[in-house]
């Protein structure tokens, strides 16, 4: 058997992550959210605007909506290419965010 229906299903699933979590993290640098701190994601999710550095209840309610689609969509791909292959391109995705956004993401970067 081969392995191109993984290839392709890893290719299709890190790519709606990739696009999701791009809006994700442009729509965190508009609200000035540190979306990497410890328990912010979480706050978000709550509906707690508190977060926010900026006032713009419209760019949270779709950064709220993204982080969303972002749990929706890393379910489907767990289900579809396993947990490991799903947070491998998780960690990819967020280690290219942070080299576009820098610190403005907050958390930890991992060390070298």
């Amino acid at each position: 058997m081969s392995d191109k229906p993984t290839e392709f299903g890893a290719t299709y699933w890190g790519s709606s992550l990739d696009n999701v979590d791009r809006e994700v993290a442009r729509l965190a640098a508009v609200c000035n959210v540190r979306i990497l701190d410890p328990g912010v994601i979480e706050r978000i999710l709550q509906n707690d605007i508190s977060v926010c550095g900026a006032k713009n209840p419209l760019a949270f309610d779709k950064l709220r909506n993204a982080l969303k689609m972002h749990y929706h969509l890393r379910e489907e791909a767990v289900g579809q290419i396993g947990e490991a292959k799903t947070q491998m391109l998780i960690a990819g995705i967020v280690e290219r965010l942070r080299k576009r956004f820098g610190e403005r993401l907050g958390g930890t970067p991992p060390t070298q």
